[in-house]
């Protein structure tokens, strides 16, 4: 049996109430669109690239998230002692390279992991909470929110024109 990715319910954020509930609330709609869109799709068809030769695909995407959650969260916010997963191999495409299909089950659970882990540390800082990034300097637990939300809304929007190209698939 051919493994493919589950459905995914879309998430409802709160059209009222506090800043971190709806700052987590968005992330999270964010998160599960990005889900959505890998839904019912193989991991060959996860792996195939839109529009060669641009080496972008939506398990590259898969791989490039799950870092982008551990980077942020875990290791800048939370100093976390870990390692990024794919963009520590020496590349910043990393995540887009050397793709193997049959790695899309175990490459999306471990997306699926770190979105929780990020939530969790997340959760246990004050949205003031500040760090120091290597480059930037010092910026908020705040600010890493936006990002984030701003970092899925831009690959959901390559998410959608991948899983369009790949079986003309549409919408949220």
């Amino acid at each position: 049996m051919t493994w493919t990715a589950p459905a995914v319910d879309l998430t409802h954020e709160p059209l009222v109430g506090a800043e971190r509930l709806m700052l987590e609330a968005w992330l999270d709609r964010h998160r599960a669109t990005f889900l959505r869109k890998c839904a019912g799709l193989t991991g060959e068809q996860l792996a195939e690239a839109s529009a060669p030769p641009s080496n972008l695909t939506l398990l590259g995407l898969i791989r490039h998230l799950t870092d982008v959650e551990r980077t942020w969260f875990r290791i800048r916010i939370a100093g976390q002692d870990l390692k990024a997963r794919y963009a520590a191999h020496g590349s910043q495409d990393a995540a887009f390279e050397n793709l193997d299909p049959r790695r899309a089950e175990a490459e999306y659970t471990d997306l699926v992991a770190e979105m929780a882990e990020a939530r969790a540390a997340g959760a246990t800082w004050d949205l003031d909470h500040t760090f120091v990034h290597a480059r930037w300097g010092e910026m908020s637990v705040r600010w890493v929110y936006i990002h984030m939300i701003e970092e899925y809304a831009q690959h959901n929007g390559h998410a959608d024109l991948i899983r369009e190209r790949i079986d003309g698939h549409t919408g949220e």
